[in-house]
């Protein structure tokens, strides 16, 4: 039990002083040192090259260019001005009556399109701010509403979003990013349509409207000719039909079979494909993009891809060292108590199980990806045995994986929750507590609609 009290006391040490500020960077392998001397008094050294490093690496390799191209995606919309046409739009269409519907909307189309959560909050919240302050609407709602289009449906439940939420699983269980369709639209709508209720309530229910804050609109050149609405849409749609082609039409129909030789992996198609189909589908849309925008990238384009590429570094390092840091944990003898509790969590019905074991340590790492990692990386193959035994899809598994991902990992010390409110110019006090409500209790409830639904009727 010591152990597992080590364990706990590392976890809660990474949240607090994460929260604190402290860079991942040197706070997670700092953290996996701290368990590996506390618990068992074990080869530093050797825990930390051979285990965390490995571990951290191979996080690296396989997912690097999704990280990377989607980041590169993502500034390229936001330089070329498509990002802030397609935000203009969707709230124009919809009216100043439904500000909290446009905000939603707007993120939604763009991170179900690959634009990264991060460009999405920097380019919508000065719309958001100057339309909820028309319509004299409570301010402290503007960050609940950019968390509900871009932190929980389109991140974890759509089928197809290229999210890295929805690209992790596939290699654990041969998935693609549509699995379980049915049941991730599903899923999707009652994010959607419960959280959107909420903030409605609570614009009825607050009072004082926009209240007493200026309306910053960060500086930078504006774009004289923005691209029309069909060009700025046009990558978006990009993504989402060639990520769909590559799925089902044209890897399958490539002959991979060298796949199997050493060189390769020794590996099959199955465990690739959803990778393949999202680096494909980003790729060729991005340069899509230049070349509809060549005029107006072509003085900026270097430095756009310059700034996407580096953008992409800071969060593939922090979740690789997490998943280096939680490799060191599932080494200490102290963790075999943990994943043997947590695998009974639910009875014969492995589904809970899973969706239990990953929702906590997207909370405790804060992040996502970062605890869907871990969780994998340490019980994917046993959920997979689990699963297989009691006739429950892969894809079905696939999908619980992603959902619950996204309810306490948007705990107060989550990264983009911290960055959204800086952005909006808003503290946890003020407006964290509808936050909480639609990126946190929410996607939890539609968890558990998931998962309810999948052992009744399987997937679909």
């Amino acid at each position: 039990m010591i152990g597992v009290g080590v364990i706990v006391l590392a976890l809660a040490a990474l949240v607090y002083l994460a929260y604190r500020g402290t860079s991942l960077l040197l706070l997670a392998p700092a953290m996996a040192v701290f368990a590996v001397l506390a618990s068992e008094g074990g080869p530093v050294l050797a825990s930390y090259t051979q285990v965390f490093m490995q571990a951290t690496g191979g996080f690296i390799i396989q997912y690097f260019p999704i990280f990377l191209l989607g980041a590169v995606f993502g500034k390229l919309m936001e330089a070329s001005g498509s990002a802030q046409v397609l935000a203009d739009r969707i709230i124009l269409r919809l009216g100043a009556a439904r500000a909290v519907l446009a905000v939603i909307l707007c993120c939604a189309v763009m991170t179900y399109g690959g634009v990264s959560l991060f460009v999405v909050a920097f380019a919508v919240y000065p719309i958001a701010a100057a339309l909820f302050r028309r319509a004299d609407l409570p301010k402290v709602l503007i960050p609940a509403a950019i968390a509900l289009g871009a932190f929980t449906f389109t991140m974890t439940a759509l089928p197809g979003t290229p999210a890295i939420q929805n690209a992790i699983p596939m290699p654990y269980f041969g998935t693609t990013p549509y699995a379980a369709p049915g049941l991730g639209l599903l899923t999707g709508a009652v994010m959607l349509l419960l959280g959107w209720q909420w903030l409605e309530w609570r614009v009825r229910t607050l009072k004082g409207g926009y209240g007493d804050h200026a309306v910053v609109i960060p500086a930078g050149d504006k774009l004289t000719t923005p691209p029309s609405l069909v060009l700025a849409a046009l990558p978006l749609v990009l993504v989402i039909v060639l990520n769909m082609l590559f799925t089902f039409f044209i890897i399958p129909a490539m002959d991979t079979a060298y796949l199997a030789q050493p060189f390769y992996g020794a590996t099959d198609i199955d465990a690739l494909r959803g990778i393949w189909s999202i680096i494909a589908a980003l790729t060729l849309s991005s340069i899509a993009l230049v070349v509809l925008n060549l005029g107006r990238l072509r003085a900026i384009l270097g430095e756009t891809l310059d700034h996407g590429a580096a953008d992409s570094l800071k969060p593939i390092f922090n979740t690789a060292s997490l998943v280096g840091f939680g490799a060191v944990i599932a080494s200490l003898s102290g963790f075999a108590l943990i994943r043997d509790w947590v695998v009974t969590v639910g009875g014969d019905n492995p589904l809970i199980s899973l969706a239990v074991g990953t929702s906590l340590l997207a909370g405790m790492t804060g992040s996502a990806s970062g605890g869907m990692s871990i969780a994998l990386s340490t019980l994917g193959e046993t959920y997979m045995q689990m699963g297989q035994a009691a006739g429950i899809a892969p894809e079905l598994l696939h999908r619980v994986t992603a959902v619950a991902t996204g309810g306490l990992d948007a705990l107060p010390h989550n990264g983009a929750v911290i960055t959204l409110l800086t952005i909006c110019g808003l503290t946890h006090r003020e407006a964290y507590g509808d936050i909480a409500v639609v990126a946190v209790v929410i996607p939890i409830l539609a968890l558990i609609l998931l998962i309810t639904l999948g052992t009744v009727f399987g997937s679909f």
